[in-house]
């Protein structure tokens, strides 16, 4: 598969295979287990010539999501190590239905939501899963230009369920379903025209309060920064400090029901301005009290306050030398 996707990538603008050869992969899948079911549809691991790969196969309300998610991945080139890797897309009628499928990498790890479920982190692979969720953002947010260049992209619904983990403990930024891109040499702002809308425990204030500007660009940026501090906070809670850690929970679980409604949470984002409590023992540690000030300064009310997905990125970075340092020394 790595040689078809290496050698066939060089055609065509997108990340995935040519059309003709996208529709012969997807009808020699085998689907072979269901690893996750929800709204939006069943994930299903796939063998294809004897490798796995994950078959997201999308219910049938959600035909916009695919039909982005597939827009995106076939116009523009997204290779990225913190971008979940795209083989094919097809449209299948099985009986008499239509089945939409989406193929990509398969990561047996999961999501990071199940994958901070099970387990408990220490600072090195808390700092690892929080650098890596920002450089694929970063890729994503900025514009490369030139031939193997590319838009801007938000996402719009960043959150734990959405990143997946690959067995090198890197992750990987899933679901375009909802993106928005941006080129600035045309100034030409593509929403896509997806009835759906993300993720109301991850919304930012602004979309909850109905005062985003979106004809601006720039504004869904500032939500994906928004949603990336909660899940940092996730990542965060899960890191054992002296021997203390916290059992996984969703931003939000103290002050808003299981399923929360719109109203839910604009009363505690927006009306009562809450933000997820940082737990103290997070300061015992120089990195952990680190990124809990990177925390914070995603949560500002206000959108330009917020840091930036490369400031953040840079940010780790720099973490990253200094627990590399001691070691080398």
């Amino acid at each position: 598969l790595q040689d078809l996707l290496n050698d066939d990538c060089t055609t065509g603008s997108g990340s995935g295979l040519p059309f003709l050869v996208q529709r012969t992969v997807a009808r020699q899948i085998t689907l072979v287990e269901c690893v996750g079911k929800g709204r939006y549809g069943e994930v299903w691991r796939g063998v294809w010539h004897g490798e796995s790969v994950a078959v997201k196969i999308f219910s049938s309300r959600d035909e916009q999501s695919w039909f982005r998610e597939t827009e995106i991945y076939n116009t523009v080139l997204l290779r990225h190590d913190n971008i979940l890797g795209f083989i094919a897309s097809d449209m299948t009628s099985r009986n008499s239905s239509t089945q939409l499928w989406l193929i990509t990498h398969y990561h047996e790890n999961g999501s990071l939501y199940d994958y901070l479920q099970r387990t408990a982190l220490d600072v090195e692979t808390c700092l690892g899963l929080a650098s890596s969720i920002i450089c694929g953002l970063v890729h994503l947010h900025v514009e490369i230009f030139g031939t193997q260049g590319k838009p801007a992209i938000a996402h719009r619904d960043l959150k734990s369920r959405n990143i997946l983990v690959k067995s090198n403990r890197q992750c990987c930024i899933a679901d375009l379903g909802l993106a928005v891109m941006h080129s600035q040499g045309s100034d030409y702002l593509d929403i896509g025209n997806n009835p759906r809308v993300g993720t109301k425990r991850y919304m930012a204030p602004e979309v909850l309060s109905e005062q985003i500007r979106t004809d601006c660009f720039e504004s869904y940026k500032k939500t994906d920064i928004w949603a990336y501090g909660l899940v940092l906070w996730e990542i965060a809670r899960r890191t054992v400090v002296n021997g203390i850690v916290e059992e996984y929970r969703p931003p939000f679980f103290d002050t808003v029901p299981s399923d929360p409604s719109f109203e839910d949470m604009k009363k505690v984002v927006c009306i009562d301005q809450q933000t997820p409590v940082v737990p103290n023992r997070l300061f015992c540690d120089p990195v952990l009290s680190a990124l809990a000030k990177v925390m914070k300064e995603c949560w500002y009310q206000s959108p330009s306050a917020r840091l930036t997905a490369l400031r953040i990125k840079k940010t780790l970075k720099k973490l990253n030398n200094c627990l590399e340092k001691p070691k080398s020394e």
